[in-house]
């Protein structure tokens, strides 16, 4: 696991490059409902000329339900069974890509697993209060369904960090603009890279 705060680069494009060309994984965002996964994935994939994917969307798409749906007619376990089977598929897909997971993949000791053997995974880490106020429908996230969403998410925090801090890679995203947590992501990719490949900075 690596932590930083991250450093701006002079030269974003030289950098975008060195990381394509370095990378011997997919990249693996996770993190609670709210964390800017989904946006920051998609631009991080921009700025990396790679493809990103939305695993609740690709979901969604295999079972021609909503996630909402999917949790109310059969079931969180269910749910997890079909999460598990398409994100082992999205990470055996070449060329590497952008892959968005989840609040409660990486909870799940199978997918857990499997994201850690087979991808680079970044923790894309924010308060509570931060999460809540990055989110708009309610009625979309199946565990904030009539309820409180910061009470929730504050419970959600406890149980579901522990896990979150085995990501390779931990990015506090906290009260950032879309913009600055993505350049946040490629600084501490281009440092966690350099450390394993003995790259200079």
């Amino acid at each position: 696991m690596c932590f930083m705060e991250a450093k701006p680069l002079a030269n974003q494009d030289e950098m975008a490059d060195h990381l394509i060309n370095k990378m011997t994984r997919n990249i693996v965002l996770v993190g609670h409902m709210g964390s800017g996964k989904t946006n920051v994935g998609r631009l991080l994939a921009q700025k990396l000329e790679l493809n990103f994917v939305d695993s609740d969307k690709v979901i969604e798409d295999v079972a021609g339900i909503s996630i909402v749906d999917i949790f109310d007619l059969y079931g969180e376990d269910e749910f997890r069974k079909l999460e598990l089977r398409e994100i082992a598929t999205l990470l055996d897909q070449r060329p590497f890509q952008i892959i968005s997971v989840g609040g409660g993949a990486f909870v799940q000791p199978d997918c857990h697993k499997i994201i850690k053997e087979k991808g680079l995974s970044i923790w894309l880490q924010a308060a509570p209060e931060t999460l809540v106020s990055r989110m708009s429908n309610f009625s979309s996230r199946p565990l904030l369904k009539d309820k409180d969403p910061l009470t929730v998410l504050k419970q959600l925090s406890k149980k579901r960090d522990p896990y979150f801090e085995k990501a390779d890679l931990i990015v506090n995203t906290d009260r950032l603009e879309l913009t600055d947590s993505t350049q946040k992501v490629m600084d501490s990719l281009d440092h966690f890279i350099n450390q394993q490949t003995g790259s200079p900075s």
